[in-house]
């Protein structure tokens, strides 16, 4: 077979390789390329947005990948729809001008700077990227994602003297709350620093809009090696870069009416919007997707499933799903008029969980467990009492798998274990020595007090959950339950 190339493009789609570069992109990773770029070059095929991306590698290593490809590469969207039939479509993304390696060439990024068709810049850099570092933004390269952003605007303010027309719209994807405001606090420092000058933090100010966003696709990346040559013999062409993703997604973006315009490739998809306030669906994905995901899956590791499909192919497992999301999670969020959006989202997540394409394991989605159960479920178990004024009973089941699965049995090497029948898990959480030590000597018996001790936790919490009348002893008896009878057994006595 061919390589992806150029040459073997579509030719309905080779007018896609002559449009001016509009965007800068920071950051090579799968889920730009499996929804920001790839709906960019949506609405390039349907001649909307009209632009190229030139990317930004900022990590070591080369971008020769991309070089031999063209910047070209296959997005397969794999997955069910609502009835039920399976989505399996492969899309050749043209969007990709080029990658270009900050290490090695960053003259070459400051020369996109001087381009006067740039209108936007996207970035993913990972959560830890936007974060403040005190350096000079005049090295070649710039260390920080932050520094390397500053030099590249303070570069393109200096070419056009600040015009008005030649601001851009800045928009970061990294999964932290107000991530643009965060990211523009950095810069406004960096320029401080640097003493770039009242006239450049004028044209940042009024000129250069910073967007907080928000984006969900399940983007896994590059398939095993027998799918990836399933797939490569049904497109009909090599491709080293081939990304699978899910068919759904969504990119909030908060920005006026400048920054609807600039973004025309919202147009495309009723999940990409752009609206001055994105909280609500914040608000949705927090509460329903991370907050299932959290509650759930501590409980289905602990019954003896390793990915999320196999949890929704099991009846107690998939009945619990659908009954948290419905029963307790759905009627706590505190938008009564979109009650019926609402659980048409629900239903989309629970499609997404059944997605046999799809491998979202569970012991990574424990990863600080702990903390995601604060900022994720504590809320909503709170809003469930305001509500209701009872215990949420699958919380409750939720929260005690959770407490047996952060119960260490050994630890090696500064890490903690815990064990699921003979084998061996790390608990990857930064509670996992609190917790080591509260479960010494536990047993049937003092569970209770256990509980007690960690719901009271107020460092942990934010708040002492055992003033929720009843919550800590029905924590306390599911358990005690899944100690003496198994997680599983358990969960099918309460749930089926």
């Amino acid at each position: 077979m061919p390589q992806l190339s150029k040459q073997i493009v579509d030719s309905e789609n080779q007018f896609t390789f002559d449009l001016p570069v509009k965007v800068l992109q920071f950051g090579t990773g799968v889920l730009l390329r499996g929804l920001c770029d790839y709906l960019i070059d949506q609405a390039n095929k349907q001649h909307i947005f009209n632009g190229r991306i030139v990317v930004v590698k900022s990590t070591a290593g080369s971008a020769d990948d991309f070089a031999a490809q063209d910047g070209l590469y296959t997005v397969c969207v794999r997955g069910v729809d609502g009835e039920g039939n399976t989505i399996d479509e492969a899309t050749t993304v043209t969007a990709v001008s080029r990658v270009i390696s900050a290490q090695d060439n960053w003259q070459s990024i400051l020369q996109v700077a001087r381009n006067p068709h740039l209108e936007v810049i996207i970035s993913n850099t990972t959560e830890v990227g936007i974060q403040y570092v005190e350096e000079n933004i005049f090295q070649s390269p710039p260390q920080s994602f932050p520094a390397k952003l500053t030099a590249f605007l303070y570069e393109r303010f200096r070419t056009y003297g600040g015009k008005k027309d030649k601001g851009v719209v800045v928009v970061p994807t990294e999964l932290i709350t107000d991530n643009g405001l965060k990211l523009r606090e950095c810069v406004e420092k960096l320029s401080a620093y640097n003493e770039l000058g009242k006239l450049f933090n004028k044209w940042l100010k009024y000129h250069v809009k910073f967007c907080n966003s928000l984006v969900d696709r399940i983007v896994p990346g590059k398939p095993d090696a027998a799918t990836h040559a399933a797939l490569e013999e049904k497109i009909g062409y090599q491709d080293s870069l081939l990304t699978v993703a899910e068919p759904y997604l969504l990119w909030a973006i908060e920005g006026d009416e400048r920054v609807k315009k600039v973004l025309s490739f919202e147009q495309i998809h009723p999940n990409v919007i752009v609206d001055e306030d994105i909280s609500y669906y914040r608000e949705r994905k927090l509460r329903i997707l991370n907050g299932s995901h959290s509650a759930s899956a501590p409980l289905g590791y602990l019954s003896g499933f390793d990915i999320t499909f196999q949890c929704m192919n099991d009846p107690a497992m998939s009945k619990y799903y659908e009954n948290v999301i419905y029963d307790e999670i759905v009627p706590t969020l505190p938008f009564d008029d979109q009650m019926d959006e609402l659980k048409v989202f629900a239903g989309d997540i629970l499609n997404r969980y059944r997605n046999p394409f799809i491998q979202q394991k569970l012991i990574g989605i424990t990863l600080q467990q702990t903390s995601k159960m604060n900022a994720r479920n504590a809320t909503t178990i709170r809003r469930y009492y305001q509500q209701f004024g009872k215990p949420p009973r699958l919380f409750a089941i939720g929260f005690a798998a959770y407490l047996l699965f952060m119960k260490a049995v050994k630890q090696q090497n500064e890490h903690y274990y815990g064990q699921r029948g003979d084998d061996f898990y790390i608990i990857n959480d930064e509670q996992a020595a609190y917790f080591y030590e509260k479960w010494q000597g536990v047993t049937t018996e003092s569970v209770g007090e256990l509980v007690q001790t960690v719901l009271s936790n107020t460092k942990i919490w934010e708040a002492d959950l055992t003033k929720l009348e009843g919550f800590a002893e029905t924590v306390t008896e599911y358990l005690t339950d899944m100690m003496t009878n198994g997680v599983k057994n358990t969960l099918e006595k309460a749930i089926l």
